[in-house]
């Protein structure tokens, strides 16, 4: 009997069937151990001795593995087939032979690109060693970012307080984002026109022709630049004959783009599907380890990680045999495409994304699948197939048209296209039964017959005003496009960074768009001014080329440690010595626009407009940055910092207080004010001054003096309860609007309800809150919004669930929270087993087989190290505080 071990329990199930009773097949969960979240766990010292974990969860897997190992004839280690696979094989074999179990037994390394029968039994005929410069690369990955996060987060916290974290590819990726909107502040809109013709042929046919040349000037794009010049010109056209000069068709080919990458599937199912980075790689790990078809489980597509454009030989004749079949021998070309990546760094040792299975159209696969396991499969199946179709056979016509108007000419220009043979875009519309397909299809605009010579007839002169857009702010999958051109980081990493700058609140989503937020703006002009080098984007592309270059055996992983730490360390010691004034004028000059935002009246915006002599600044608070005067504390004008760049608390007159008027019954002035929290209402004056901050969609213009009462008088009285004659009030909390009863709380379903709610409707939603609250009683736990199934080391089922503090995931009683952002219903077995594994690590286990979970609990998480006993570092320019963060990159 064999050991085999791969990453997750699904795959392990599916391989076991595969490979029969001579093997045991485990699943190591990921990976087994990792470098703690403390300062100490790289030394580099101690020629960067590295300090290695072992949680809980991840202990009783390595002693399932061991014990099998016991009366096991050999090992194969068969984690995924990229960097961090290769990792997990290391650690794995590297724990068991501490634990002295495989005794000169063979191991060996097998990696499979699809979770097929072929491609496991394959793989399983031809194994290899452990590639050593693969996981040296993981190393000096590993180490590299733990050495910038626990080093440079700690720097932030003294010196710019409420920034979160830093790292060494998530800092380089908010900059781009940061610096898109610097490039939109700096925008000026600049005025243009354009102008066209709608012109009639002989045969009564109208097509539009734009305006290219006047005066015989070629006319470059957006030259006409004000209404006068354009209305010249549309002078001259509305009075002049028009003829045909020369009508020229020329045939172009339009060629498939190769299949799927990691990053190429990122940003196509973000502007097709509107997937994230990290839902696209969710449902693509599923598809990958396997879905049930008709009582057997099948990989669907091959390993999802990769940044090679190429297909396997035995694949693309599979898709050349699909396409003659299902398309026709027209569709197929003469000889196979073969496609090379141009992507900066890219390693080119794996397979690009495609099915296993060409056959399995996604139509006839469609019952077995959820929506969006769907949607993804189609968009690889047809990117696959259309990769090795023929060129596409389009026919674009160009006229050129003369303009005379009593001597003054201008030229025009029609151009339309359409498609005589469709080739590979029949992949990506619905085919027909025989696999045939219209020739003559349009692609953009069609022009109707026009003969050279022929005489036009003028129907209508259009004339449009535009101006000038800023550059957009990136996408997710845009910006994953703009690293991959610059070589920073790589395709396992890109959906881990963005949702670390969203979770640090650097960046938010607005209509699928990243927003740099204030916090975020700062930490990059920070780093900018104080760590430049390692926010270059030259600089972090050529230590990813030297990474990829240590994987090839061509650079040894600690000789680039210490090159990269000698620089490092001596920056961040530099650091001791800036003082806060300093970071504040390197921010007040790198942030101008977002601090000190122009004046509609022309002022200087570094004037405080409340006392008149003081000037603004950034100031640095607990909370974060904020604006602030001078002359504090005799003026006491300050205003938050916002993603707006401050702006917006000025357009609207929050400058200074806005009086609304008196409050009857206590003779104090209402006012509305702007602090470092937002816009607020304020009674009276003083520290004993009641304040209401405005609710979340309440916007400072809107506010009057009406809404102003009713937001400060909160909570408010709706009546006593009929059964029990106490009061219920509805008011503002910090978890939202709510309903108080007797000590007991019912949230209201929105901020309107809490000055509208009446008696009845306020019983009815107590009643319910009460309701369900004693039916979570009686079961132990709310209702299982989704049941996974059993989990594999019993104990009962695993299940989500919704609870007081948002979703999570249940078994026994482990209790794990949902990462923020994460949709209850897309949950895996594998993301939840992942989840409680980290949680009972953390708490010692579960209530099940309690004398050995508690055994473990009481031996805590065991640490092993790469090298030698480790020893207290010399120099370690963290702050102790960094043993409470985990930077994550």
């Amino acid at each position: 009997m064999n050991v085999v071990v791969v990453e997750s329990p699904a795959k392990a199930k599916t391989i076991n069937k595969y490979l029969g009773p001579g093997y045991k097949v485990l699943a190591s969960f990921g990976h087994v151990r990792d470098l703690p979240a403390k300062d100490g766990s790289v030394l580099p010292d101690q020629d960067f001795e590295m300090l290695w974990e072992v949680d809980g969860a991840s202990q009783k897997r390595i002693k399932d593995i061991a014990d099998a190992m016991k009366s096991s004839d050999g090992l194969f280690l068969a984690t995924d087939p990229d960097r961090e696979g290769e990792a997990i094989s290391w650690h794995v074999l590297d724990l068991l032979n501490k634990k002295r179990v495989i005794n000169g037994k063979p191991v060996k390394r097998v990696v499979f690109n699809a979770i097929t029968k072929k491609a496991v039994l394959d793989a399983m005929a031809d194994p290899r060693d452990i590639d050593v410069p693969l996981v040296d690369a993981y190393l000096a990955r590993r180490a590299l970012d733990y050495l910038v996060g626990f080093n440079l987060s700690p720097v932030l916290w003294r010196k710019l307080p409420g920034a979160r974290s830093a790292g060494r590819v998530q800092s380089v990726a908010l900059r781009l984002v940061c610096d898109r909107e610097s490039e939109i502040e700096r925008f000026i809109s600049e005025e243009y026109w354009n102008l066209s013709a709608i012109l009639k042929t002989p045969r009564g046919d109208e097509f539009e022709a734009r305006l290219v040349s006047a005066d015989g000037k070629r006319l470059q794009p957006r030259a006409i630049g004000s209404g006068e010049e354009a209305g010249k010109l549309k002078a001259l056209l509305e009075g002049a004959s028009y003829v045909v000069d020369t009508v020229e068709a020329k045939p172009v080919k339009r060629n498939p783009s190769p299949p799927f990458t990691t990053s190429t599937l990122q940003q196509a199912a973000s502007s097709k599907l509107g997937f994230s980075a990290s839902r696209t790689m969710q449902v693509a790990q599923k598809l990958y380890e396997g879905v049930d078809i008709g009582g057997e489980t099948v990989g669907l597509i091959t390993y999802m990680r990769t940044d090679g454009v190429q297909m396997a030989p035995e694949a693309i004749d599979a898709a050349r045999h699909a396409i003659a079949n299902q398309f026709g021998d027209r569709y197929l070309p003469e000889k196979a495409r073969f496609y090379s990546t141009k992507a900066k760094n890219a390693q080119e040792a794996h397979e690009a994304i495609r099915p296993t299975d060409f056959d399995r159209v996604p139509d006839r696969i469609r019952k077995f699948l959820d929506d969006d396991q769907l949607k993804l499969y189609d968009l690889i199946w047809k990117r696959g197939i259309a990769s090795q179709m023929a060129s596409a056979e389009i026919e674009r016509t160009t006229v050129e048209i003369l303009a005379d108007n009593a001597g003054k000419k201008a030229g025009l220009r029609a151009v339309g296209s359409v498609i005589r043979f469709d080739g590979f875009i029949a992949a990506y519309t619905d085919q027909k039964e025989d696999g045939e397909q219209s020739d003559d299809s349009e692609e953009g605009g069609r022009l109707p017959e026009i003969n050279a010579r022929e005489n036009l007839a003028k129907q209508k002169i259009n004339s449009t005003q535009h101006f000038t857009e800023p550059p957009p702010r990136y996408s997710e999958a845009s910006l994953i496009k703009k690293m991959e051109e610059l070589g920073i980081g790589r395709p396992s990493t890109y959906a881990a960074t963005l949702a670390t700058l969203r979770d640090r609140d650097y960046v938010t989503i607005d209509k699928r768009k990243l927003v740099p937020q204030a916090k975020g703006r700062l930490v990059t002009a920070f780093l900018e001014s104080f760590f430049t080098r390692y926010v270059e984007y030259d600089f972090t592309a050529d230590l990813e080329e030297k990474l990829d270059r240590i994987s090839a055996g061509e650079l040894n992983w600690k000789d680039v440690l210490r090159d990269f730490w000698r620089d490092f360390f001596a920056q961040i010691e530099d650091t001791k010595e800036l003082r806060v004034t300093n970071v504040l004028d390197a921010l007040n000059d790198a942030l101008a626009p977002l601090v000190f935002p122009k004046r509609e009246d022309g002022s200087d915006p570094r004037i405080c407009q409340v006392c008149g002599t003081g000037n603004l600044s950034l100031k640095l608070g607990k909370y974060g940055a904020f604006v602030g005067c001078s002359n504090y504390p005799e003026c006491n004008y300050t205003r938050q910092l916002s993603s707006e760049g401050g702006a917006e608390a000025e357009s609207n007159g929050l400058n200074e207080p806005k009086a609304l008027g008196t409050d009857p019954v206590t003779g104090e002035e209402l006012t509305l004010r702007s602090g470092r929290f937002g816009p607020y209402i304020q009674r009276g004056d003083g520290k004993d001054a009641k304040r209401a901050s405005l609710p979340r969609g309440w916007k400072p213009e809107d506010i009057d003096y009406e809404k102003a009462m009713a937001l400060i008088s909160l909570p408010r009285d709706i009546g006593k309860h009929p059964e029990t004659g106490k009061m219920i009030s509805s008011g503002i909390g910090r978890y939202g609007p709510f309903l108080l009863h007797d000590g007991s709380y019912a949230n209201l379903e929105s901020v309107e309800d809490v000055f509208t709610v009446g008696l009845n409707r306020a019983v009815t939603v107590l009643a319910e809150k009460q309701s369900k609250a004693a039916g979570g009683a009686r079961g132990g736990t709310p209702a299982a919004l989704k049941d996974l199934g059993a989990h594999p080391d019993g104990g009962g089922s695993i299940t989500v669930r919704d609870g007081k503090y948002g979703p999570y995931v249940n078994w026994g009683k482990v209790n794990a929270t949902l990462p923020k952002g994460t949709d209850p219903q897309a949950i895996t077995v594998e993301e939840a087993l992942a989840l409680i594994a980290a949680k009972a690590g953390k708490s010692g286990g579960t209530t099940k087989k309690a004398p050995a979970k508690a055994k473990a609990a009481a031996a805590g998480a065991k640490a092993t190290k790469t090298t030698a006993k480790p020893k207290a570092a010399a120099k370690k320019p963290a702050a102790k505080t960094a043993a409470k963060k985990k930077s994550a990159e």
